[in-house]
């Protein structure tokens, strides 16, 4: 059966004048929840961080030598870079996803959504209006286990989510969660001192994995979610807890989430 096309042009009632961008449906993007990490993905990475043209992603801020300083790792339908991006207009946010149809959903999303932001820009005088621009926000098709050095730099990020990750329950399946040791020592690479880890999650045992793992870790170090709101994280705190589909899913079915942050530490050597 040939795959249906995706509706890209204005319908014909549409006003000729009228420069706004269709978002596209999730309905014509439609993959598996999850993806086996430790399938052969064919997949384009770069040699290094420094491989990377970040003024594809970020045409805005070319030339101006700012990298991404928040990463959702396992960013699924973009819910929070697209949450966040107005709340941090000047952080550069860069989405992590390695199924092929949700990646291509969120660049599209990012694309109209910029389109119709310059057009209420242009059309407005307000400040509000030209500090949403989603120029700050970008997704790449990348499996993290694997390759997340290849895209940050030593202590560039100071921001990492792993937002309602596979759960992936069966004990034989452990390796395959995103957060474990030989992990944790590649998202302290990339976090800089003083960088926030946020994990969330309805699975409970999933929790105290992470948790305990993390705490395990002689990097990071627990922070309540009280500490970070006085901090000023209570904005990215919130969409943690409600920007995703997978949270907003939790929250129509009134279950449980779980929240553990935890911030970067230095350790002096002896």
């Amino acid at each position: 059966m040939a795959k249906r096309k995706r509706d890209t042009q204005q319908p014909e009632n549409k006003p000729a004048e009228a420069t706004v961008a269709l978002l596209p449906q999730k309905k014509h993007y439609r993959q598996r929840a999850h993806a086996n990490p430790f399938s052969d993905h064919s997949l384009d990475y770069p040699a290094s961080p420094r491989d990377i043209d970040w003024a594809k992603h970020y045409p805005t801020y070319a030339n101006t030598g700012k990298l991404p300083e928040f990463a959702d790792v396992g960013c699924g339908f973009g819910g929070l870079l697209i949450t966040l991006a107005p709340l941090f207009p000047d952080t550069l946010m860069l989405g992590m996803e390695i199924r092929v149809q949700v990646t291509q959903y969120v660049e599209d999303r990012i694309a109209a959504l910029r389109v119709n932001a310059a057009s209420e820009a242009a059309s407005s005088s307000t400040e509000v209006s030209r500090a949403v621009h989603y120029q700050n926000i970008s997704v790449v098709r990348a499996n993290a286990m694997k390759f997340l050095p290849n895209y940050f730099a030593k202590h560039s990020l100071t921001s990492l989510f792993f937002l309602f990750p596979d759960p992936h329950f069966k004990s034989r399946k452990h390796k395959a969660r995103i957060i474990s040791p030989t992990l944790l020592a590649e998202y302290a690479y990339a976090l800089r001192p003083g960088g926030i880890v946020y994990t969330i999650t309805d699975v409970k045992d999933l929790h105290e994995w992470m948790r305990s793992h993390l705490e395990a870790f002689p990097l990071f170090s627990y922070v309540d979610e009280e500490s970070l709101r006085a901090e000023g994280k209570g904005p990215i705190i919130d969409a943690v807890y409600t920007s995703t589909e997978e949270g907003k899913k939790v929250q129509r079915n009134k279950g449980e989430k779980w929240l553990a942050c935890f911030r970067r530490i230095e350790v002096e050597r002896q």
